[in-house]
Formats: structure tokens, C-alpha cells, sequence
């Protein structure tokens, strides 16, 4: 079932996203050859611990971390390591806040160092297939709206859309509904009410959408090897329109 939130319960969930998205900027200042996802995951803890925030996703499941650190040809759920990162090395970090009850949710490829050209555009095209996603979640608009904007700038940027991993409802927990894919045919699909927050969150990849879990039953990667970067957000159905609550 569909919770419909009210625009006081949006503003709450707007406090989250606003940590979520100082943490975010600050990750970004840190990543740099030679640190370890292990660190980067500690400090997002403290960052949201000090601002009154718990990390929603440790303890979730059984997860041990405050954030999915996402390495290469790893897509999501990657498990923080203490490994050292490379020059070339592109990384997805995703954490969830939780302020007072209520919860936000994003996602973010870095470079670490200076990102190769292929890597960059890869970067780029996925970045703008999320927006295009979010100019779409208009109340009376339908889901399919939002997957068909995603899929159109990946296809025409050459890469694919994993289907296997896809956005949510979020409130007081951390995936409710409605489904939020990352594909679809434009006009179909549940419509989009004032009062929903979904999270829309794809992933593109170099090369075949196929994915593998390892045997921690968390981290999934391309099966080719090839290379994938996601962008997220949490966004509220607003009469005035989609709102980013994570930025």
C-alpha cells in the first residue's frame, strides 16, 4: 500500500535528505587514491550520528555498514573495505538517514582522482537519465513516465539500464511502495499522486545488464566485468511539482 505523505512529513524527510546530501558533499572532498572505503563508511557514520541522524541501512537485514561502497564493476550493495582505492577507480556511494522517524535515501558515483574520458561520459549520461527521470514524477503522471525518460537517455548514450535493481517508496521505512523502475513505456504504469516519495535510482553500465551476487549475498557486480555508476534521489510528489528532498 501507498503511503501518502503530508507536506509537514515531506519537510521532515527533507531534514534527512539534507544530511544526506552535506554527507554526500563531503565524501567528495575525502575520496582520493590511497583511502579506503572502510574510512569513508566511518565517517558517514559520525557525519550522521553528530547530526542527530542514525544510518538507516546498519542493522538492516543484518547489514554491518552505515553505506553500500560500490567499486568498479561492482552496481550497489557493495560491502566498505579497508582495501586502498586507485587513481581511475569510480565509486558509488549509497547511505540512507534516519532524523527522527523519518528517512532519506541517495546515492552517488565519484572518480577517484581524475576520471578516464570513457568513465566520465558514463558518469555524465547517468546523472542526466536520473534528472530526466525526476522531470518526469509529476503528480498525474505514471511511473512508466519516469522509466521511459531513464531508458531513452541511456540508450542513447550507447549503455544499458540494470533491471535487476530498482527505486522505492520511502517514509518511516526504508523501501515501501510503489515499485520504481528504471525502464518502461511512457503512459503506463501506477500514477504518480501529490504526497508520494519514491526514490529513483538507476544504474548504467559499459556493458551487459546481467549482474552476480557474491557469496557475502550482498555485493552485486556486472557479470562481463564491465563497469556501472548509479545516481540517486529522494523525491517528493508535490503540486508545485517533484521535489528533491536529498539535495
Amino acid at each position: 500500500m501507498i503511503q501518502l505523505k503530508t507536506m509537514e512529513e515531506i519537510a521532515r524527510m527533507r531534514r534527512a535528505g539534507r544530511i544526506v546530501a552535506a554527507c554526500h558533499r563531503e565524501i567528495g572532498r575525502r575520496l582520493r587514491p590511497g583511502v579506503a572505503t572502510l574510512e569513508i563508511d566511518r565517517f558517514a557514520e559520525a557525519f550522521m550520528l553528530g547530526r542527530g541522524a542514525k544510518p538507516a541501512q546498519k542493522g538492516y537485514r543484518g547489514y554491518r555498514f552505515a553505506t553500500c561502497a560500490s567499486v568498479n564493476d561492482v552496481v550497489c550493495h557493495g560491502l566498505p573495505t579497508d582495501v586502498p582505492l586507485r587513481a581511475g577507480d569510480i565509486v558509488t556511494i549509497d547511505m540512507v538517514a534516519e532524523l527522527d522517524g523519518w528517512m532519506a535515501d541517495s546515492a552517488w558515483t565519484y572518480a577517484v582522482g581524475r576520471a578516464r574520458p570513457e568513465m566520465a561520459r558514463l558518469m555524465r549520461t547517468a546523472k542526466l537519465a536520473l534528472y530526466r527521470g525526476i522531470a518526469k514524477a509529476a503528480a498525474g503522471a505514471r511511473l512508466g513516465d519516469v522509466g521511459s525518460a531513464v531508458q531513452a537517455v541511456a540508450d542513447r548514450g550507447g549503455y544499458a539500464v540494470v533491471e535487476a535493481f530498482i527505486g522505492h517508496g520511502i517514509g518511516r521505512r526504508m523501501h515501501e511502495d510503489p515499485q520504481v523502475l528504471h525502464t518502461g513505456k511512457a503512459g503506463t504504469g501506477k500514477k504518480l499522486r501529490e504526497g508520494m516519495v519514491i526514490t529513483i535510482e538507476p544504474i548504467l553500465v559499459t556493458g551487459r545488464p546481467n549482474v552476480v551476487i557474491d557469496a557475502d549475498g550482498w555485493t552485486a557486480r556486472t557479470s562481463d566485468g564491465s563497469r556501472g555508476v548509479q545516481y540517486e534521489h529522494t523525491v517528493a510528489i508535490t503540486a508545485a511539482g517533484p521535489v528533491i528532498l536529498t539535495e
